[in-house]
């Protein structure tokens, strides 16, 4: 079998249970200034975390789409999204109930175009980082190990 991409398709996840393990997909935005790769982060709505734009599954939407749709509503950002899952973590979100485990695949987003207004503007910050301080102002380690590791020549660029 040769090295190629397999396209992605939409993702139907069944059952829907608030307490089951749930999947979310998260954008890694990126861009080259100054010679220097940067990534965006965006601080989460509650504890105002510093965190990669991310959501839930969307009715027809590949991952990957799902992630440049949550990065434009929760950072204002639009460009360049590849169907390549660069790696996966896991972490606990709040709910009414328990502490709801979360797995977010993420999806790598070369910024083109930043928008000055965008429809979480009032409830979030952005902000460009250097490749390493965005990953130490994340929390989980997987995460931070992602965003420490990408390398947007791997992607054909």
């Amino acid at each position: 079998m040769d090295n190629q991409l397999v396209k992605q398709l939409p993702l139907k996840l069944r059952g829907g249970a608030k307490t089951a393990t749930r999947a979310q997909f998260a954008a890694l935005c990126w861009r080259i200034e100054n010679d220097q790769l940067q990534i965006c982060l965006v601080t989460s709505r509650t504890r105002q975390r510093w965190i990669l734009p991310k959501g839930w599954p969307m009715n027809k939407q590949t991952p990957a789409a799902a992630a440049a749709t949550e990065a434009y509503e929760e950072a204002g950002l639009r460009g360049e999204v590849q169907d390549i899952c660069l790696g996966v973590y896991s972490y606990t979100k709040p709910n009414r109930f328990n502490n709801a485990a979360i797995v977010a695949l993420v999806y790598p987003l070369h910024v083109t175009h930043i928008h000055s207004a965008w429809p979480e503007k009032g409830e979030r910050r952005r902000k460009w980082f250097a490749q390493h301080k965005a990953a130490k102002k994340l929390t989980e380690p997987a995460l931070c190990e992602i965003v420490a590791n990408f390398n947007p020549k791997l992607l054909g660029r």
